[in-house]
This record gives structure tokens, sequence and C-alpha cells, in this order.
């Protein structure tokens, strides 16, 4: 089977040529993709040197890099991995065992299971930030993912090739987590060594920023992917609101027959039709993600149908 090995780079002269010479011992095989983003040092020359297929992606972020990584190269297994070397190639046959067997469509490598991440990163927004996105997503998906943002992943053809990855920078490791659920693949989660950056590798994360943009694109995809509890949640909130201003006006109604405070009724019944419309928005939206679902499912079955059919053509060559 056709491996290629993954590795976005922004500034990582100091880390580059280890990962890359790590996993060409780990995977002599297969091929090593080094991503450049822009890099100031030189990153891409010593990447080339030591033998790594070495391209530029021009759009600034670490999401345009994944998606111009998706689009261009063809293999049928894919192994994403930051080039910081904080990640172990030697549990690159772990993850790759999942999706050959058929047990995954995505291996995640976990940092969190086995405490190395909160002994080795020492940055406590981090964690935070790792922790709230993580217990965000398991309680809506119903799941029990133990690692969520690691950048650290093997890959299914058949998932790299149907999943749009629309977030431009570090928010979508959260992205991918996420489709990946959506669409009901399958996602094993296998435990590994994390380790902190070398002296002199700085991280390109910025705690406040980032987390900012991942917290958004969790709101944005709990809107996208589950619209009726998004809607139904706001207009639950806007109804109580609106009961809570009108319980005065209708207790002066009961007593005297009579409505002084005009301002009060108009608000409050403006709030109770805000939230009917609301939910009604939020059925309606529910309705267009079904059909998108449907729509998804035809378009995997013809994607299937393609590849059988091209490697029947392979076998016949």
């Amino acid at each position: 089977m056709k491996i290629a090995v993954l590795i976005p780079c922004y500034n990582e002269e100091i880390t580059v040529a280890k990962v890359i010479n790590d996993f060409r011992r780990e995977l002599p095989e297969a091929d090593i993709y080094v991503y450049d983003n822009n890099s100031k040092d030189k990153t891409a020359e010593i990447a080339r040197a030591n033998g790594a297929i070495v391209k530029h992606e021009y759009k600034q972020g670490k999401g345009n890099v994944v998606r111009s990584m998706f689009y261009d190269v063809d293999a049928d297994i894919y192994i994403m991995v930051d080039g910081d070397d904080t990640y172990p190639a030697e549990s690159v046959h772990q993850l790759i065992e999942t999706i050959v067997e058929g047990r995954a469509d995505m291996a995640i490598g976990d940092r969190l299971s086995n405490g190395t991440y909160q002994k080795e990163n020492k940055r406590f927004f981090h964690k935070f930030g790792n922790n709230l996105v993580k217990k965000g997503i398991n309680v809506l998906f119903n799941t029990h993912l133990k690692d969520i943002m690691t950048g650290y992943r093997a890959f299914s053809k058949k998932i790299v090739k149907n999943m749009p990855v629309m977030s431009p920078k570090f928010e979508v490791e959260t992205e991918m987590s996420l489709y990946a659920l959506d669409k009901r693949f399958v996602i094993e989660e296998i435990p590994i060594v994390y380790r902190d950056r070398p002296k002199g590798s700085k991280s390109k994360l910025r705690t406040v920023r980032d987390g900012f943009k991942v917290l958004k694109t969790i709101v944005k995809m709990f809107k996208n992917y589950k619209p009726l509890r998004f809607f139904t949640s706001i207009a639950i909130v806007v109804f109580i609101l609106g009961i809570l201003v009108g319980i005065p006006v209708l207790t002066e109604f009961f007593e005297t027959h009579y409505i002084t405070k005009i301002p009060s009724a108009i608000l409050a019944t403006g709030l109770v039709i805000l939230s009917v419309i609301i939910g009604q928005c939020g059925v309606i939206l529910d309705t267009v993600v079904k059909q998108n679902r449907e729509n998804y499912e035809l378009n995997m079955l013809r994607y299937k149908q393609l590849e059988d059919l091209k490697k029947e053509q392979k076998r016949y060559d």
C-alpha cells in the first residue's frame, strides 16, 4: 500500500530533519512530504537536503496547508504529523495497523491518556483549552474521545478525499475530529508518548487568540451539524426571558384587569414570538442537514464504486 507522510511546517529548521529521518527509519517505503508555509528560516532547504518532497503553501495557516496536502497527494494511507518533533515516529505502525485492518478510518495519536502531555507541556491554558474542547465535543456527539486536538493522525484514503477542510488555521484538528464524528467514520485512539519541543523551537500557537478560534469553530460546527439542538437551546433561553419579562405584566392584568407596563408587554410578546421563529429555524435547518447527509452517503457510494473500478483497471493493466 502506498503510504504518504505529510509534515506541515512553519519555521521548523531545528527539528524538521530529525522528523524526516525518524519517519524514514520507520517507513522506508513511504513518500515523505514537507509542506512549507512561508517559513522565514531554512526549513525548506533542510527538508529537501534530507530527501523529503518539498512543496509550498503560500496561504498562511495550518488549515490551508492541510487542505493542499489532502488535495495534492495521492496515497492509500496518510500520516499527518507536526514538524516540531513532539510525536514519536515509532508509534506510526500502530496508527497504520488500525487503518490497514479496517478498524478505523482515522487513527489518533492520543497524548493525554498516559499523562505525558500534562507532564511535558507546562502551558496551563493549552491543557485547559484541550480539556474544554474535548468535553464540549464529547457532550455534543455523545462520545468518549480523549484527545481532540492532536497533530498526529493516520487517515484512510476514503476520508481524506471526501473531507472538505474549511478552517484556515490551527482549529483544523478540531474540524477533522468533528467531521469524522458527524459523518460516522470510525475513530480509534492510540496512546503515544508526547515530548515537548526542544530548546530553541517555538510554538506557533497563541493561547488566547487560537483558543478563541477553536471555540468559534465548535460553535459553528454545533450550528452546522446539530442545528435543531443549537437553535432550540437559543429559543428556550429567549422564551424564558420573555416569560420573566411578562410575569409582572400578567400579574398586573390579573389583579387590575389593566396593563400599564406597555413597554414590558411589547418586549415580552416580541421575545416569545422570536423564540418561536428561532425554533422553527432549527427545525428547517435540521431537515436540510438530514438531506445533506443522505446526499453525502450517496456520494460516498459513488466514490466507492469509482475506486473499485480503478482497482479493476489496474489489475487488467
